[in-house]
Parts: C-alpha cells; structure tokens; sequence
C-alpha cells in the first residue's frame, strides 16, 4: 500500500511506523496510509523561518504576485490529473471544481492584488501624519513581513482549496508555511504539493507539508509565527488556548463550521422568480460536497405562510438529485468523506431528530454495489417552533442536512439567524431592496458575509456558500472570530504594521515614496526625458508660471461645457465662499499639464491615470501659478510577451501653487515609461 510522504526541510520523506489508513470514500478500499512520525517540527519550523522565509522577505510583492501567477498558471495545466484522484474524497466534478479550481483561483486573485502594493519588500501603509507645525517632523505606517512561519491546520472538506487559499496570502506576504492538511483526504493535498514543489517556482524552505498527525508542532511557536486553524468550533477553541499561543502572543485565525441560515424574505411568493431561485441555492446548498462545507446551509427561514410551498419545492427539487459514484454519469451527489464522517452526521441527526421532526431522506442509503461507500440521502427536518425548540441553532450535522422553519415578521427573521451564535454566512432572497437593507444592518453583526440573491443579480452571483478570495472569510462567535483572505486584509495578517517618525526626507528614503516637504532634485534634464531607470525618487521640476485671466475661464467653460455659476456668474456670489468669478478646478489641473508635460516623443507611453486629486484654493483672475513636478513612486512592470515594451509605472506629485508660494491644487498622476 502507498504510503504518502511528507515534505520537510526540503525532502520528500515517509513517516515511520504503520500510520493512519487511507480509504477512497466511493468504494471503502484502502488506498494508502499516513504518518508524520519521525517529524523534527522544531527544525521544520526553524528551516521555515531561516530558509524560506529570508528569500521571500527578499522578494518584492510584484516578484511574490508573479511567482504566484506562474504557480496558478503551472497547476491550471496539471488539474486533470487532480481530478481523477479527486473522486477518491466522495466529490463530483462540480465538487472538485470548486476545490480545484476554486483553489488555483485564489493563487490569480492574490497575483493580481500586486496592483494595490508596492514595488518594495515591505507595504507603506495609509496616508503621512504631518506631526508639527512647520512640517520638518511627520509619521507615517509601514508593515513588514512577519519574521516567522504560517502554519496552517486545515479541514478534511476542501483538501486542495483549503491549502492555496491560505498559502497565497502568506507566500504573498513574504512568510513561509507549513501545512497540515486533514488526515482523511490528504492523499489529494500531497499530490498537488507534489506538483508545486516539482514545478521549483517557490523558493526552498517556503512550503512544507505534514501528511498525519501535527501534535506537538505549536510548542515550539514564537511571536513572529501565525497560526490557521479550520475544522470544528471545540477543536479550535482548544487550539487557541494553548499555553504557548498565549505566551507568545501568537496570532490565531479560527475559522470554524457553523450554522448558516437562508432567509426567503416576505415579499417573495411560490411562482415567482425569487422563489424558484431560493429552492435552487437550498438544494445545492445541501448536495454540493454532501453538505461537508463550512458554508453550507443548515437552516432555511420562510415566511410561516410559504411553508408548505417550500417543503413541496424542495422535497421535488431533491428528488432529481442522484446519490452514487461520482465519475458516472448523472449522479448529482458523492459520498461524505468517509466512515468516520457518516458516523458523526448520523449521531448529529438523532439529536435533531429529539425535538423535531424528519420530512425528507432517511438514514439507510446505500448504493448498489458500493455498501462500503460513505453514502447517504439528503435530509431535511421541520421545525415548526425554532423560537422554543433550539437544537437546529446549536446542534451541526456535517452534511447535507437542514432544518426548516417558519418566521413572521422580518425581525423575526433576524433573530433567528441571531441564534446559531455566530455564522459565516446568511443569504435572503427579496425583489425588495428595503426589506433587504432592513435585514442586513440587523443581522450582520451575528454574519460574515450576507448575500442578497435577486433576479437582477442571479444569472452572475457565486451563490450562498462560495467566499471570494477578495472578501473576508470568516464570522465571529461560533464562526470563529477570524478573517481569512480578504483582500489586503488577509496580507496584514501576516505583516507587522509599524509608525515611523522623522523628518520628510528621511521618510521618503525609507519608504520610497516622496513625502511631502522632503528635500527635492532639480536637474536640468526634464524627467520625461528619463528613463524608468533613471528617475529617482524625489526628481523634481519646477516649471514656467501662467498667469490666469478671465479669458481662459470663459475659454474652459466653452470647452468643457462647464458653466457652473461660480465660474460665470459674479452676480450670484454672494454666501458663497468666493469672492470673484473663480477659475475651474480642472482647468487648474489641465494648465498645470501643459506646464509640466514635454511635448516631444520620449521615454514616457502614455498617461496611466489620476489617483488623487484636491483643489485647495480658489484661483481668481490675476493670479500666477506653477507647478513643482515631483517623482513620487516607481513601480515596475512584468514584460508579459518577448515583444512587449519593457515599463513602469512612476507616479508623479502634483502641487500647483500660486504667486503667493501656496499649493492651490495637488494631485498624483500616472505615466507607464519606458525601460532603456
């Protein structure tokens, strides 16, 4: 029989002794086993924050989003492979999508956020605190990664999904990982590692993988490390008060299961769109992956006088639903992951089953000629007083099982979902968009994501149980507590957000970004005739001066079309905060480009865009402007194709200032210049 293999300071190695059997969830054979004994987890995490983790923080984040692109883009071509062994787990095609390409996704969505951070190591967060009167002494943010090792424990529903959608935000970061999947599907989890450590696209030391048990790894954490938990609520509640975790002072992220609910809302009667939508997202709420998702629904909240429509619809709609052997035709649902995964569903149903009452499936499915399989029928309970009879709000079964039960009012409705502690996600489905706001500013204190599914949003909404790697993850109370992904949310997690304070030229050295009131370099070469080698930050031109009259506000507005009184009207002035007809704001902003742009063709493509703008003080007829130009901030660009122009892209202060040495505007603007 196989025996996985463990990858630990940079070698494939099997654990000794026999270890935990394997077995394919369709047909109940054993298929290999898996032991992580004889794991240095000290030297393992020693390797992780001495190796991977010092060539990582040597990586810019446009260097950690291109290797996480090139890691994407390497296993979208070997997914085929996954899939075959991805049967194994019980999972259908559409199941395996979702972890497969679900997880490959989030190494793309996390590549591309290189656009929000800098060409740098490290992050500069916010805006500059001016910290004195006259402006020598600032303070500003920067975040750092994390000097330690993410060590990710992860749940047995999602084998592949579950290990890249968290390795992508700390590799992203510039801290190594080490993962210990769930024992009972790892066999899927070590053949994608097994691709990702061929493929050579990480750097050595930044990913490890424990195949078996992880007992004793958090005895040897320090506060630089992070740790990941996802599984049950009590599991993670242990983990989380470890003795060493609290004496470090360890950042723990929980992401828990728990009891999401699905709220048809009031105004949505049987034959509408609404109500036919609400009957699909619960169907395949509770089939997709056999109902194993933390995301999944477990209580669905109806108008007490849609309550017979809903059981009808969904008794019908799950009975076109086919349980058995994934990789055969017409089989909507697998098995659960395995024996010990139906035993706990099973005992979990008896204890619904004390305090209300079963009105679909039953708890002796088997499939023919697969009676070793881990199968069994969707479930659905009625709970015709959840006000009274609680179980459905405390009590999970871990598969495709749900509770229905009846509401009157909207705030009733909110409760209700109140009562499960704490989920990640609630939906409701309404055509009505107040009955919609009313429901989320009430219950999304108690949620972590709330979708409001409509007709107008249906045809593109990744439904109910599907978190995006650009939004939080995660749920407070019995969801956890935590945030996973999330965008750049999900990278502070592994960085050390540090103020620094000094003077503005001492900040713009360490942040590389100019500060304003840092010292600037004047040069006789106008920047635009550098190349995105040879700027330097802090580059500055001061230009020629233009004298604003009362001709060219009345040739903008001709231009522009924009006749706004305070521009033409003097008459109308009066409480107002002008005092004559005053110049538009954008043509301020465009005068100012044609004292700052050099006309002649040059390293600099084209304008690349605006990221800020304010216009600080009125400028009447008669007064002169000009403009100091200063490099702010370079940030390289991948050439994508041999053809493609090698580029960056330098963002530019702009501050227009007046006769009297006053900044009247300041904005930052964009070009893509050309590399020599």
């Amino acid at each position: 029989m196989q025996k996985l293999e463990n990858y630990a300071l940079g070698k494939w190695t099997p654990g000794l002794g026999d270890g935990q059997v394997l077995y394919n969830a369709i047909t109940g054979e054993a298929i290999s086993t898996a032991s992580s004994q004889g794991l240095n987890f000290a030297e393992m995490m020693n390797y992780a924050r001495t190796k991977g983790g010092a060539a990582l923080r040597k990586m810019t984040f446009q260097e950690r989003g291109r290797m996480l692109k090139a890691l994407a883009m390497h296993l979208a071509e070997k997914k085929e492979v996954f899939y075959q062994l991805s049967y194994a787990t019980g999972a259908t095609r559409v199941d395996s999508w979702i972890d497969i390409e679900g997880g490959i996704g989030n190494l793309f969505a996390y590549a591309s956020l290189r656009r929000q951070f800098p060409d740098l190591p490290y992050y500069v967060d916010g805006d500059m605190a001016k910290m004195s009167k006259g402006g020598s002494f600032i303070g500003h943010h920067i975040c750092v990664p994390k000097q330690g090792v993410a060590i990710h424990i992860n749940a047995f529903n999602f084998p592949v999904w579950g290990m890249l959608e968290k390795i992508a935000v700390n590799l992203f970061a510039g801290v190594p990982a080490i993962v210990k999947p769930a024992t009972v599907t790892c066999f899927l989890t070590e053949l994608v590692a097994k691709e990702i450590i061929a493929s050579n696209i990480l750097p050595e030391g930044s990913l490890q993988l424990i195949f078996g048990s992880a007992n004793g790894i958090l005895e040897h954490v320090i506060s630089q490390d992070v740790v990941t938990f996802t599984g049950s609520a009590h599991t993670g509640k242990m983990l989380k008060s470890h003795p060493r975790l609290v004496q470090e002072s360890v950042p723990f992220n929980l992401e828990a299961d728990s009891l999401n609910a699905m709220v048809l809302g009031l105004d949505v009667k049987p034959g509408t769109v609404e109500f036919d939508l609400f009957i699909k997202e619960a169907t395949k709420e509770i089939t997709i992956k056999a109902g194993q998702k933390c995301t999944a629904v477990r209580r669905l909240i109806v108008p007490e006088n849609s309550l017979e429509a809903v059981q009808l619809g969904l008794g019908k709609r799950l009975d076109g639903i086919t349980v058995g052997d994934p990789q055969k035709e017409g089989v909507r649902m697998g098995s659960l992951a395995g024996q010990t995964q139906l035993k706990e569903v099973r005992e979990k149903i008896q204890q619904l089953s004390r305090a209300q009452k079963m009105i679909y499936g039953n708890l002796d499915s088997k499939v023919a000629g697969l009676e070793k399989g881990a199968f069994m029928s969707p479930v659905v309970f009625l709970n015709e007083r959840p006000f009274e009879n609680t179980d459905c709000h405390h009590v999970e079964a871990f598969g495709p099982v749900c509770t229905i039960m009846p509401y009157k009012t909207t705030d009733d409705a909110i409760t209700l979902t109140q009562m499960g502690l704490g989920s990640l996600v609630c939906s409701i489905t309404t055509a009505d968009d107040d009955l919609a706001t009313q429901f989320v500013v009430g219950a999304a204190n108690m949620h972590g994501r709330i979708l409001v599914l409509n007709a107008e949003c249906a045809k593109e909404s990744t439904g109910h149980g599907s978190p995006m790697p650009m939004l939080v993850h995660g749920g407070p109370g019995r969801a956890g507590g935590g945030e996973e992904m999330g965008g750049k949310r999900g990278v502070m997690h592994y960085l050390q957000r540090t103020a620094i304070q000094g003077s503005p030229t001492t900040l713009t050295k360490i942040t590389k970004q100019y500060q304003y009131g840092a010292k600037q370099t004047l040069s006789d070469v106008h920047p635009f005739r550098k190349y995105f080698e040879e700027l330097q930050i802090g580059d500055t031109l001061i230009t020629e001066k233009h004298l604003v009259t009362l001709e060219d506000i009345e040739n903008f507005a001709d231009l522009s079309g924009d006749r706004f009184y305070a521009h033409m009207d003097e008459k109308s002035l009066e409480g107002t905060i002008f005092t004559g007809r005053v110049a538009h704001g954008y043509f301020i902003l465009s005068r100012a480009a044609g004292l700052f742009v050099d006309p002649p063709k040059g390293p600099v493509l084209l304008n690349y865009g605006l990221d800020e703008c304010r216009f600080i003080k009125p400028v009447y007829p008669g007064a002169t402007i000009g403009v100091r130009f200063t490099c702010k901030e370079k940030v390289d660009q991948e050439q994508k194709t041999p053809e493609d122009i090698p580029k960056g892209i330098v963002k530019w202060l702009v501050d227009v200032y007046d006769e009297t040495g006053e900044s009247v505007a300041i904005a930052t603007i964009l070009t893509m210049v050309k590399k020599r």
